[in-house]
């Protein structure tokens, strides 16, 4: 019998799969069509202080191996996940969730990491420092060592549980950026975020999305995903989560050999909403043919 589990910074997982922020909603439209506690745990819709619209439309565009999008972080604000999405999750999840948060300020950060690290059911908190989506925040702070190190330190100082920062891979080094985050108290790392991209309507001669410019993810992505996570492994000792076009279980345990300790699953989901249950079955069939009894011993395992 194979074993799945892992451990995340104290939280006990029964696999390592996690559907992705921004790509699960709440979570609620896929326990329609099955039981979505069989996943390790999933990072919810990322979450600002205050509630935003998002970028104007079109917003998403096709793309060969993978799909642009320019959301711009639309959600309802974190009094209102607070107040209703949580409860409501309640009913149909019943494992600790991954709070993504996002900002435009390292004020803003510390005010939405602080109010959602008192919430039971946050098991742990992802902070964003890497969409692309929007002006003046997001990506803003993940491509510069120094504002990572900034909003990582303020983050930690107001907040109990551990605290994952999701890095850009819109940078030159990657590296320098994780140990950044690690020095400044950083419990784990997240990587990657899209990659940014645009598409060319050939009839208006124009760019598709409204935004102009959007974030690639989907398969197209997955190799350079894999090289990032195995360069930062390489580079600091505290958990990754490894993501960016995970679509199989052999990319979970790819991922996992390069340095992740779990495994987010983002585009897919938008494919095929039964992506993570499908992953989730195979993977024992996929130890079993690599000879893997656990996949925690698996983790980091191309480097030795």
């Amino acid at each position: 019998m194979v074993n799945l589990s892992v451990n995340l910074c104290g939280l006990r997982l029964d696999n390592p799969v996690i559907p992705a922020s921004g790509c699960f909603g709440y979570g609620k439209e896929f326990s329609v069509f099955y039981d979505i506690n069989m996943l390790g745990s999933f990072s919810f819709k990322g979450t600002t202080l205050s509630p935003r619209f998002g970028n104007p439309t079109p917003r998403i565009a096709e793309t060969p191996g993978g799909m642009l999008n320019a959301v711009g972080l639309q959600n309802p604000g974190v009094e209102h996940v607070i107040a209703h999405e949580l409860p409501e999750m309640k009913q149909y999840f019943h494992k600790p969730v991954i709070a993504n948060v996002s900002g435009f300020s390292i004020e803003e950060y510390v005010k939405t990491c602080e109010l959602l690290d008192a919430q039971e059911q946050v098991g742990l908190l992802e902070v964003n420092i890497s969409c692309p989506n929007v002006h003046g925040g997001g990506m803003a702070f993940g491509t510069s060592a120094d504002s990572a190190a900034a909003v990582t330190k303020a983050v930690k100082a107001v907040t109990k549980k551990p605290v994952f920062v999701k890095l850009s891979p819109n940078v030159t080094d990657i590296v320098s950026i994780a140990k950044a985050c690690e020095d400044a108290g950083a419990d784990g790392l997240s990587l990657i975020n899209t990659l940014l991209g645009m598409r060319i309507d050939l009839k208006t001669r124009r760019p598709i999305l409204a935004n102009t410019m959007g974030g690639l993810s989907g398969p197209a992505v997955f190799p350079v995903a894999l090289r990032m996570v195995y360069q930062v492994y390489k580079a600091v000792k505290i958990p990754l989560m490894g993501m960016g076009g995970v679509s199989s279980a052999r990319d979970v345990i790819e991922m996992m050999l390069a340095g992740a300790t779990a495994v987010q699953v983002g585009a897919a989901n938008l494919v095929n909403p039964y992506a993570c249950k499908e992953i989730i079955e195979q993977l024992p069939a996929e130890m079993e043919k690599y000879k893997i009894n656990s996949l925690e011993e698996i983790i980091g395992g191309a480097h030795s």
